[in-house]
């Protein structure tokens, strides 16, 4: 092949070069880092649903932040979220966490349940993970763990307002039916001497396995041979829900107090409506909150699972705290470097759009706890009932 022949072959490939150059550009262009959120907790046992309630925030929450497109440090970047099963057993949840931090590089852990929190503290720091707590227990950040976030309002907030409400309607003897696991006995703790404290009795104390049972008839038995005014209950709602259809079911007249971990509206679908419940005082289901950021999400909830599907606090709470980790990822410029992001989670509460901060966070403050004020609820007449903390002590 002559020269000539040779210069016009080059220039027949030159425009296949360039354009093949130009299609690996593009597609270096529009390459985008992937993420990865962990999340380990229930999801298989009692406590399957809760678990689930939770993982079902953070998938929407990811989605919509995918859908508008995230940029960190001048790269685009897609959040995938990996959930891992530790049914309810701390010592998974470490094992979880620390697979999730080597195998998938996770910045963020969420877990949704005392034991498996502290579990976790024990080595986050030294692995640079944070732990995303979902748990209302206040020794989460008494701590003193710098890469820890509680979601919730501590519990202990609760314990006095929902006593004098029981107390009132209906007497000053409680049977304590609580679960065993790690978060209803650090309710208990608290609760029993709050009670005795502003003048009642505990007429028996029953902790059971709400996870690994689903027949409560002999425990609630003993309980109530003591006859009991109010019953303190609570873990998973479907769980707890079963406590009292059974205490029902054995003739009890009274209150229910429950802890903030079980949801009315969840419930009263075991106890075959709100009838049951009668009595009870617990935390507000979402979709009784007529603020923009719960109503707004209960219904995008509904059109991603289901129209007869009602989100929880669960669900509400860690989708919001999903979008704060992700704005916080932006403000920072990193997607790895855990102790800037962790820095960040604050000032991103507080720069959610109205309609996407589903719990009405206000911030974090100095230990690391979200700044929220909750609603409440009770139920009167067969029918939930918001109501203000403030409220029920005057």
């Amino acid at each position: 092949m002559n020269r000539s022949a040779i210069s016009r072959r080059r220039l027949n490939l030159l425009p296949i070069a360039v354009a093949l150059a130009g299609a690996f550009g593009a597609g270096s262009a529009l390459a985008q880092d992937t993420v990865k959120i962990g999340f380990t907790g229930p999801l298989s046992g009692g406590a399957a649903l809760y678990g689930k309630n939770v993982v079902n925030g953070m998938e929407m929450a990811i989605k919509e932040i995918n859908a508008a497109g995230l940029e960190v440090g001048g790269k685009k970047v897609k959040l995938e979220l990996v959930a891992l099963d530790d049914k309810y057993s701390p010592a998974d949840a470490a094992i979880n966490a620390r697979r999730l931090v080597q195998q998938y590089q996770t910045p963020a852990v969420f877990v949704p349940h005392s034991g498996g929190i502290y579990a976790m503290q024990a080595f986050n720091e030294q692995e640079k993970f944070i732990v995303m707590a979902y748990s209302s227990t206040p020794k989460i950040t008494e701590t003193g763990n710098k890469l820890t976030i509680r979601i919730p309002p501590t519990f202990n907030s609760y314990i006095e307002p929902f006593t004098q409400y029981e107390m009132k309607k209906f007497g000053k003897k409680v049977g304590m039916l609580p679960g065993d696991h790690e978060y209803a006995k650090n309710w208990s703790q608290l609760f029993g001497p709050a009670w005795e404290k502003a003048g009642g009795t505990i007429a028996s104390n029953n902790p059971m396995s709400y996870n690994r049972s689903a027949d409560f008839y002999s425990g609630v038995s003993r309980v109530l041979a003591e006859k009991p005014d109010v019953l303190f209950v609570g873990g998973p709602s479907e769980p707890t829900a079963l406590v009292a259809k059974q205490a029902r079911e054995l003739g009890f007249k009274g209150g229910f107090l429950i802890m903030d971990q079980a949801k009315l509206d969840e419930m009263a679908k075991v106890t075959g409506g709100l009838a049951p419940l009668e009595g009870s005082i617990g935390v507000l289901p979402v979709s009784y909150d007529d603020r923009v950021g719960p109503k707004t999400f209960a219904a995008a909830y509904r059109k991603a699972y289901g129209a007869d599907k009602d989100p929880t606090t669960e669900s509400s709470y860690n989708y919001a705290l999903t979008h704060a980790v992700a704005l916080a990822m932006k403000l920072a410029g990193t997607t790895t470097d855990a102790t800037a992001i962790r820095s960040k989670i604050g000032e991103a509460l507080t720069k959610l759009p109205k309609e996407t901060n589903a719990g009405n966070f206000n911030g974090v403050d100095a230990v690391g706890g979200t700044i929220v004020d909750p609603l409440v609820a009770t139920v009167e007449g067969g029918k939930i009932k918001p109501v203000n903390l403030s409220d029920l002590m005057k």
